[in-house]
C-alpha cells in the first residue's frame, strides 16, 4: 500500500551520495596499502595474525553486550586484515574521546540542575517500592529526576500532536527550542515555520537543532542560512562530510519541543509528511506523542542545552541561564510521576533498554510493547519470553507495511523463537506503526524515541518520558487496544513456522551482522 514514494531533496541526497563514494574511495585506498604491505613483508603476516588474536581477546573482555561483540570477533578471526581495518575504524569503544570530554564538561554543568526532590521520590517509594526502583535507577544511571506536579496528555496519532503543538508555539512568550533526527522542508514543517517566524518577530527566542544524516534526503545545507535569515537559530548535529569520521555512525535520534520550560512534546515522529500522513510511502503512518505540563519539562530544557552546547567545540556554558528554569505553580490535573529521560552512546550505559528490560521484569499482568524494528538482544529476547512464560501477557506490534525490506526480514527472524515462548506478535494492517512506547499493568509506562533495535539502543542519541500512575496511561491503554484490532496476529503462524536449512543459514547470518548494520 506505498501510494506515492518518498521525497526527497536532490542535493541533499547528492550530498549523502557524494560523502558515501569518498569514504568508500578512503576505505579502498587505505585497504589497498595495508595488503601491499602485507604480501610485500612476511613478517606483516605473522603479525596480523597476532594482532588478530590479541584485538579478539581484548573486545571479549569490553563492557559490551556480547551480541555486538560476536560480529567483531567473527569477522576479525575470519578476514584478519579487513577486519582489523574495519575494526581500527568504526569498531573500537574509544574511537570517541574528544567527544566524551566535551560532553561530560558540559553535563558536569548541567547535572547540578537535575537534583532529585527527595520528597518526592520519598513519596512515591511509599506508593509503590517496586516503581520506585526503576525510577531510582534512571535517577542515578541517568541522571534524570523523577517528578510529580505534571500533567500529561498521550496523543494516539502524530497530526494531533502536531495540532495541539502549534496552538502551544503561539502562545510562546521567552524561548522555543526544538530537537529532531529529521525535518523536512515542506508542508508539515512549513506550518510550524511561519509560527517561528512570527515568534521571532514579537521577541521570542528561538532555536531550532536537527540530525544531518536524518535530514539529509529532506532538506539542503540552505536550509540553516534561512533559518538564520530569519532569526532562527539553527545547528545541525554532527555534520555529513566525505571523510572517515566514525562519529558519524552515532546519530541524535531524539524528537522533543520545549516551550518557556513549561510546556514539552516528544515521541517517535519527526517534522516531517510521512509522520502526520500528508504522504503516504509506506501505507497508513501511525505515530504517537505525549505533552508534558509542569515540573518535568526541566528534564527536556536540559536535554536539549547538551547537545546545542556539546556539538561545537567553540560553544561557551554561560549560554545556559536560569532564566530557562523558573519555578513551578501547582499544575492543574497533575496526577502521578514522570520521568524524562535521555540516552546517550557516549557510556556504557545503555538507558533505553534497561528501562524497557525493568518494566518487562516488574509486569505481573500484561506487558504491550510497540516497535518499528525488533531487533534485540538475547537479554530482551530471554526477558520477554520469561515474562510471557510466568503468566504475564506479552503482546508485541510490528509494521505490517515495512519502510526497510531488509531490516523487516530481521525483525520477522526474530517471531518465532519469542512466540515459542509465548509472546504474541501483531503486525500493524494498515500500513508502518513507528510508535515507540510500552505499558506495564496500567501503573507504568513509556512514550519515546528508542526502537528495538541495536541502533536505538547502543549507538543513537534517544530520549523518552516515562510516566508511573498518570492517567494518561489509560488513554494509551485504550491505544493499544484500539490498535490491536487494525493488526493481524501472526502468532500461530510463526509457532508452525519450520525453516529450511537455507533460511535458517541466511537468517542467522543477517542477525550475526545486524549489530553492524
Amino acid at each position: 500500500m506505498r501510494t506515492e514514494k518518498k521525497a526527497a531533496v536532490q542535493n541533499g541526497v547528492a550530498r549523502l551520495v557524494l560523502t558515501v563514494a569518498v569514504i568508500a574511495l578512503e576505505f579502498y585506498f587505505l585497504y589497498a596499502v595495508f595488503l601491499r604491505l602485507y604480501s610485500a613483508y612476511a613478517w606483516i603476516h605473522t603479525g596480523v595474525r597476532i594482532a588478530s588474536l590479541v584485538v579478539t581477546i581484548i573486545i571479549f573482555g569490553e563492557r559490551r553486550n556480547a551480541g555486538i561483540k560476536m560480529p567483531w570477533i567473527f569477522l576479525i578471526l575470519l578476514f584478519p586484515e579487513f577486519g582489523l581495518l574495519l575494526y581500527a575504524l568504526g569498531g573500537r569503544i574509544n574511537v570517541t574521546k574528544r567527544m566524551r570530554k566535551r560532553y561530560a564538561a558540559i553535563d558536569k554543568l548541567l547535572y547540578p540542575m537535575m537534583a532529585q526532590d527527595a520528597a518526592v521520590a520519598d513519596q512515591l517509594r511509599s506508593t509503590d517500592p517496586a516503581l520506585a526502583n526503576i525510577c531510582h535507577y534512571v535517577r542515578h544511571y541517568g541522571p534524570y529526576p523523577v517528578y510529580d506536579n505534571t500533567a500529561v496528555q498521550f496523543f494516539d496519532l502524530a497530526d494531533k500532536a502536531l495540532d495541539a503543538m502549534k496552538d502551544d508555539l503561539r502562545r510562546a512568550e521567552h524561548f522555543i527550542f526544538m530537537e529532531y533526527f529529521a525535518i523536512e522542508d515542506a508542508e508539515a514543517f512549513a506550518g510550524i515555520y511561519h509560527i517561528l517566524r512570527q515568534k521571532v518577530k514579537e521577541g521570542v527566542e528561538v532555536r531550532l537543532f536537527y540530525d544531518d544524516i536524518g535530514s539529509i534526503g529532506f532538506i539542503n545545507q540552505s536550509f540553516i542560512k534561512r533559518m538564520a535569515a530569519d532569526g532562527i537559530q539553527c545547528r545541525d548535529f554532527n555534520p555529513v562530510i566525505p571523510l572517515l569520521n566514525v562519529f558519524m555512525n552515532n546519530r541524535d535520534h531524539r524528537k522533543f519541543t520545549v516551550i518557556d520550560g513549561k510546556v514539552a512534546y516528544s515521541g517517535g515522529y519527526n517534522l516531517a509528511n510521512e509522520y502526520f500522513n500528508i504522504t503516504h510511502p509506506y501505507g497508513y503512518w501511525k505515530d504517537t506523542g505525549v505533552r508534558l505540563e509542569g515540573s518535568a519539562v526541566r528534564s527536556f530544557t536540559l536535554m536539549f542545552f547538551e547537545m546545542w552546547n556539546a556539538v561545537k567545540h567553540t560553544d561557551t556554558p554561560d549560554e545556559i541561564d536560569m532564566k530557562y528554569f523558573a519555578p513551578w505553580e501547582k499544575i492543574e490535573g497533575a496526577e502521578g510521576y514522570v520521568q524524562p529521560y535521555a540516552d546517550s552512546p557516549l557510556d556504557f550505559e545503555h538507558v533505553g533498554e534497561d528501562v524497557y528490560l525493568n518494566l518487562i521484569k516488574h509486569a505481573k499482568h500484561y506487558f504491550y510493547l510497540t516497535t518499528p524494528y525488533l531487533i534485540i538482544t538475547d537479554e530482551m529476547t530471554r526477558e520477554l519470553g520469561l515474562a510471557a512464560k510466568r503468566g504475564v501477557d506479552v503482546r508485541i506490534i510490528t509494521p505490517g507495511v515495512p519502510d526497510k525490506p531488509l531490516v523487516y526480514a530481521l525483525t520477522r527472524s526474530y517471531y518465532s523463537q519469542l512466540v515459542q515462548n509465548g509472546v504474541r506478535i501483531f503486525e500493524y494492517q494498515p500500513g508502518f506503526i513507528h510508535a515507540k512506547q510500552c505499558i506495564c499493568d496500567g501503573e507504568a509506562a513509556t512514550v519515546g524515541t528508542v526502537n528495538l533495535d541495536y541502533r536505538s539502543l547502543y549507538l543513537h542519541f534517544e530520549c523518552g518520558v516515562q510516566m508511573i500512575k498518570v492517567p494518561a496511561i489509560q488513554n494509551i491503554l485504550a491505544d493499544f487496544n484500539h490498535t490491536f484490532t487494525l493488526c493481524h496476529e501472526v502468532t500461530q503462524t510463526y509457532q508452525r513456522e519450520r525453516l529450511s536449512l537455507f533460511r535458517q543459514f541466511v537468517q542467522s547470518l543477517l542477525r550475526l551482522f545486524a549489530p553492524l548494520l
